[in-house]
């Protein structure tokens, strides 16, 4: 009898880890901004949500138009300290963002291309499509680019920016 006992209560214990592992997985995604900035941030969907919020059409490959809402990436990187229009100068210029997916895909934005002043390259951090959360192939969050003629930067599952300057 008492060996039964041990035995439902190993396999309850292996229940009750499984179900808080399980939690764990289930825990909102962050987004991280990391590397060469005044103030790192880890932003969740709330933080995103609170932020000044775009809109883009864009035309997806099968010819559907689709409508991406998010925050600017810009907004994001001046919330972590990165100074954009006339502070961007001289070492400013020499460094840029590189934007990674959960598998491990990434693409990088130099800050120049990113400012309004210069380059002027428009990139959203979508949370949503078509009104609705994006598809979990595509989320919790992506970048798009209305501009870009084919969607390869347009990181799906985008979870780190890290922020990398060249020149200190």
């Amino acid at each position: 009898m008492k060996r039964r006992r041990r035995i439902s209560l190993s396999i309850a214990t292996l229940l009750l880890s499984a179900l808080e592992m399980a939690g764990q997985s289930a825990q909102e995604p962050k987004l991280a901004v990391t590397g060469d900035v005044p103030t790192p941030l880890a932003l969740n969907a709330s933080d995103l949500a609170a932020m000044p919020r775009e809109q883009a059409e864009v035309t997806e490959q099968d010819g559907v138009k689709t409508t991406y809402e998010g925050v600017a990436l810009q907004e994001i990187l001046k919330k972590a300290g990165i100074p954009f229009g006339r502070q961007m100068r001289g070492k400013a210029l020499a460094g840029y963002v590189l934007a990674e997916a959960k598998d491990g895909y990434a693409v990088a934005f130099s800050l120049g291309e990113l400012n309004p002043d210069l380059g002027g390259t428009r990139v959203i951090v979508a949370d949503k499509r078509d009104g609705k959360p994006l598809f979990e192939y595509q989320g919790p969050v992506r970048l798009v680019i209305p501009a870009d003629k084919e969607g390869a930067r347009s990181v799906r599952m985008l979870e780190k920016l890290e922020v990398v300057r060249l020149r200190k």
